[in-house]
């Protein structure tokens, strides 16, 4: 199923991101490893929370590209030396990617006990934050 935007394109200036970014969601794969939360902690800011048992801080690459956020972690063969008899925690090789928003900025990433915690601030310019313009009377002009 494909959406035709050219409607909104039209009458709308600088939404070809959102058109793409709507025309390209539904076509992804839905693979569900690892888990993880996106969670919204105030107004500006965000976090995206992982499970990722068995994965050293050094498996894991945070990266913030253009408005991208992505997440790869891949543990080498040769630091698996144990020999395992039943494997129940996965750690397979993965990548996620989240979209974000214009104005974003990913300002901190932690590991502990297997959960992964990415934090995500919303930061506007002083020129798009919302201003309050007052109306004036005859007087005061």
């Amino acid at each position: 199923m494909s959406y035709d935007f050219s409607p909104l394109l039209r009458s709308a200036i600088g939404f070809e991101r959102f058109a793409h970014l709507a025309a390209t969601a539904h076509a992804q794969e839905t693979v569900n490893y690892p888990p993880y939360n996106i969670e919204k902690i105030s107004p500006t800011d965000y976090a995206v929370t992982m499970a990722i048992a068995g994965f050293d801080a050094q498996n894991v690459h945070v990266i913030h590209e253009s408005d991208v956020l992505i997440i790869r972690g891949r543990i080498a063969d040769h630091e698996r030396t144990r020999e395992l008899l039943h494997r129940g925690i996965a750690t397979r090789p993965f990548e996620k990617r989240f979209a974000l928003a214009d104005y974003s900025e990913v300002t901190q990433a932690h590991l502990a006990n297997g959960i992964l915690s990415v934090t995500v601030k919303q930061v506007l310019p002083e020129e798009r934050r919302t201003k309050v313009i007052p109306v004036m009377t005859e007087q005061q002009c």
